[in-house]
């Protein structure tokens, strides 16, 4: 189910709601387009603690040549998190299970939103191509190899995709998640902007830190208890369902690896493997870029991007 609110002045903002049903809960997922739709599909999706602002240059860039789409995952940016429905049961077999952050989830309301926007017409039959950041590769695979998502092209950058995972922030918050709820705002912003900050190799700029970290700051108890949930689930994501199909990827598309050599949440190595495993054409190595490589290296990254969407003309 589709609702549209106008915005007059940001062509990125996320005026459309998409909700997806499962039999216990209902999610909601803000997005948008913009570019001609008679323009080839052009999907970006984010990743964890992020929305998709981090996309917003290049999606206002390519959307002279793309019909491009932005959304908030679930949980994240101006998308509410997941709610049980009503009247129902739901009785999790683990604390993953129970995080609104669960990439399962989070794959399957992408999937359902990304069948709406192929059988509304406006791809007159062709395939999206669809670039993906942290997160957001796992899901694009997920959704591919779960859900049957066909893709034009597929450009992961800086993704959690193959094992194993993990930092010590996150085990350390999944220990304690309640305490990390309960900490003063000051001590609990302090811990989320020196995450946002090690996720970059240059100092960000003070308006890129305020954006970053906005959505979990200036909620209050909501926006720590989002955090949390973020964290939790981000150490022991998996894999297995769909890590051991990789190679089938290379083989239905073009496929392009990007990564920042001094990223220090998924070391560069990590890159290689990952390539190989989907038998990617391209393997990109961007030095003095850490994770956020869209802020390091914003320009190298917008010509990786142009001449790898533009290059079938």
């Amino acid at each position: 189910m589709s609702t549209t609110t106008k915005n007059d002045t940001d062509p990125t903002s996320l005026t459309q709601t998409f909700t997806h049903q499962t039999p216990t809960h209902d999610l909601t997922v803000k997005w948008t387009s913009l570019g001609s739709p008679i323009s080839p599909p052009l999907i970006f999706i984010h990743g964890t603690p992020w929305t998709s602002r981090v996309w917003t240059p290049y999606a206002l860039a390519l959307s002279r040549h793309f019909h491009v789409y932005l959304s908030d995952n679930a949980g994240f940016g101006a998308s509410p998190a997941e709610q049980q429905r009503a009247g129902t049961s739901f009785t999790p077999k683990d604390k993953v299970e129970q995080l609104d952050a669960d990439l399962a989830r989070q794959t399957a309301v992408f999937a359902a939103l990304f069948k709406t926007w192929e059988d509304s017409g406006d791809w007159g039959g062709r395939k999206p191509h669809v670039v993906a950041h942290d997160h957001g590769g796992l899901m694009s695979l997920r959704a591919h190899l779960v859900h049957g998502c066909a893709y034009a092209s597929l450009c992961l950058i800086d993704v959690v995709a193959i094992g194993p995972f993990g930092q010590d922030l996150f085990a350390s918050i999944a220990r304690d998640p309640r305490g990390f709820e309960e900490l003063p705002d000051m001590a609990f912003e302090g811990i989320v902007e020196g995450y946002v900050r090690n996720a970059a190799f240059k100092e960000l700029r003070r308006e890129e830190m305020e954006m970053l970290k906005g959505p979990w700051v200036r909620e209050g108890k909501e926006g720590k208890r989002g955090f949390v949930r973020q964290m939790c689930q981000a150490g022991v994501r998996s894999t297995e369902e769909v890590e051991g199909r990789y190679a089938k990827v290379g083989r239905e598309m073009r496929v392009k690896v990007i990564w920042g050599e001094e990223d220090r949440w998924i070391k560069a190595e990590d890159a290689w493997r990952l390539g190989e495993a989907l038998g990617a054409e391209e393997v990109v190595i961007v030095p003095e870029a850490g994770h956020l490589i869209m802020y390091d290296q914003p320009a190298q990254l917008g010509v990786e991007l142009t001449r790898w969407l533009c290059r079938d003309g």
